[in-house]
């Protein structure tokens, strides 16, 4: 996470948050770098109660993202050595089990005890008890990562990653941050950062599959309006007080 003195900022998952912690590590010389993937939860007392900003991601493009990311890597964390039976699983039935991590306790039980027992400085820096409460949720993977980093009260401003270069200057003006002329530059054409290589993301999916998908991952993809093989539809940032968005006792992902 980024804490700055008007805002923070929460990097969801392979969900363009490099792309952005570098941005404002370069041009604010007031936003300073706490942890890595943390959740709103963990906010230092301090920042609690500045507004939030975050980006999101369409989950079928994301589990594509994730699993062409991992198979390519040397040594895979221990969520991909667990889902996908230390690599011998291709793309569906590795996403099968882990949109079933909430039905299923056995693998649950596998993959928290593979988990780290704490918090770490990188990769997905999630740890096995952070991800045990996805237990009887019903959430997919992603839509759980969602909930886990942005839950909470107050302001926020979560915008699409598909449409992060026209997405971000408005996102840090609305809470009152100065951009300036080196800082638009850098968002309009700085490479991106940690993509992975992979076909498009429809390529992957069987019906059957994308259908699965829309029924875990649902609140997140209607909150956002994402369609299975459509661009983006609307990429403004969700207005802030929209119940459906996580929140103390609010209806959402």
């Amino acid at each position: 996470m980024i804490v700055a003195e008007r805002f923070v900022f929460l990097h969801l998952h392979k969900s363009g948050g490099s792309f952005v912690n570098d941005c404002l590590l370069r041009f604010l010389p007031d936003a300073r770098q706490i942890g890595y993937h943390l959740p709103r939860s963990l906010l230092p007392p301090g920042a609690a109660q500045l507004p939030v900003l975050g980006l999101v991601r369409n989950p079928w493009s994301y589990y594509v993202s994730w699993y062409s990311f991992q198979q390519r890597r040397p040594q895979p964390n221990a969520l991909f050595r667990v889902l996908s039976d230390d690599g011998r699983l291709g793309f569906e039935p590795t996403l099968r089990r882990m949109l079933s991590l909430s039905a299923d306790p056995a693998l649950r039980q596998t993959l928290v005890a593979a988990l780290p027992t704490q918090y770490l400085q990188r990769g997905l820096n999630l740890p096995g008890f952070a991800l045990a409460p996805i237990a009887g949720s019903g959430l997919g993977f992603y839509s759980y990562l969602y909930r886990y980093l942005y839950a909470g009260t107050g302001l926020r401003h979560i915008g699409r990653m598909e449409r992060l270069r026209t997405d971000l200057v408005p996102m840090l003006v609305s809470v009152g941050q100065g951009v300036s002329g080196a800082m638009r530059e850098y968002i309009d054409a700085a490479p991106a950062r940690n993509v992975s290589e992979h076909a498009a993301y429809v390529d992957y999916y069987t019906p059957a599959l994308a259908e699965r998908v829309a029924e875990a991952d649902a609140t997140v993809i209607r909150a956002h309006g994402y369609c299975f093989g459509d661009p983006p539809i609307d990429a403004s940032p969700v207005p802030a007080g929209d119940p459906r968005l996580p929140g103390d006792g609010a209806a959402g992902v």
